[in-house]
């Protein structure tokens, strides 16, 4: 029976494991919120870009998730239901300014025809990297192009985030999220029945982002109610963190640099200008709303839900404020993604559709 890993794939699994624990744990001393999603990603960057023969399977990336998803729930509880319940309309008004920011961006990119057809628009859609990607093959738009465009946005954001959090969080807020006891067996196990359940039942039920919304909702739910004590082990959370992380580092390919090596200029210059915008709105929304910039900040940040969860946790944030505008903000999405693909392709010059 031949090996399940060649050599040169568990050469480079160690090789990668070992880096990113290295650089994970300084960035962890240097006192930077989810060090251990940070650090992880921009190794994988590094070795996916060199043509490292490794990926994180699918399986792995949805358990990391779900993971994480149980962890927003023990963080959380109902309160993200209750702050949709009481400040939806505001809410809603956040999700909608970040939604045409990025589709302005996308009728850019578009209109000087830095992509071909629709790509810039599903690249430029904030939020639900995965589920952008998958919706745009649907729709025939390049893949590896909205791929690229997506978690290049995912890195920016995740980089981005963790700075602003490690110069704007209290340290003491900070030391205090990572001093954790030992949870109990029993508690460690009922929360991956859990993650287990509550992703498949999400999947069956095809809502977004699945295997994290489901762990999420349900163990918010029962959490809340009482039934369940919802508690992950610092290396069981550390392996979330960075099979997110190496998820997404790995998807830089030297062979999509390559590909969209003449659009990447542009490409870095609008998520920049996105998140910049969004930083500035989020600077506003002190001003409007009873909230600190970095809660503001990462509420509005276009980055992936579980990524900004994991920074949002760490940071000790209004958490429900914050998953409550990204989850609302992944919906409305993934429902007007369609609309604004088409919209926007209506901004390329008549040669270019």
């Amino acid at each position: 029976m031949p090996p399940l890993i060649d050599r040169p794939q568990l050469l480079g699994w160690a090789a990668l494991v070992a880096a990113s624990g290295l650089l994970g744990l300084g960035l962890s001393l240097a006192g930077f919120p989810a060090a251990f999603l940070l650090g992880p990603m921009l190794v994988a960057i590094g070795f996916g870009v060199r043509g490292a023969p490794i990926r994180v399977p699918r399986l792995g990336f949805l358990a990391a998730q779900a993971i994480v998803g149980c962890l927003v729930a023990h963080s959380a509880t109902g309160e993200i239901a209750r702050t949709l319940h009481d400040d939806g309309l505001v809410i809603l008004a956040v999700v909608l300014v970040t939604v045409a920011v990025a589709a302005g961006v996308g009728v850019v990119l578009t209109r000087f025809q830095v992509l071909p057809g629709t790509t810039a628009a599903w690249g430029s859609s904030p939020g639900g990297a995965a589920a952008m990607v998958a919706m745009a093959e649907d729709h025939g738009s390049d893949a590896r192009l909205v791929a690229f465009m997506q978690y290049v946005r995912v890195a920016i954001v995740v980089v981005s985030a963790s700075v602003a959090a490690r110069l704007l969080a209290d340290g003491a807020a900070l030391d205090a999220a990572t001093d954790r006891a030992s949870p109990a067996p029993l508690s460690v196990a009922a929360t991956l029945a859990i993650a287990g359940v509550g992703a498949s039942v999400a999947t069956w039920l095809r809502l977004p982002s699945a295997a994290l919304i489901g762990p999420m909702l349900l163990g918010a739910g029962l959490h809340a109610a009482g039934l369940a004590d919802l508690a992950l082990p610092e290396p069981l959370l550390a392996a979330a963190y960075a099979g997110i992380g190496w998820y997404v580092g790995l998807r830089f390919t030297r062979q999509t640099v390559r590909t969209v090596l003449h659009a990447l200029p542009s490409v870095l210059a609008a998520t920049l200008a996105m998140v910049l915008i969004c930083a500035l709105w989020a600077w506003g929304l002190t001003g409007w709303l009873a909230i600190d910039y970095l809660t503001a900040f990462l509420a509005t940040s276009p980055g992936g839900l579980d990524s900004v969860a994991i920074i949002a946790v760490g940071s000790k944030v209004d958490v429900p404020f914050v998953l409550a505008v990204q989850t609302l903000r992944l919906f409305v999405v993934l429902l007007t993604g369609p609309i604004l693909a088409r919209w926007i392709a209506r901004a390329a010059p008549e040669e270019g559709r």
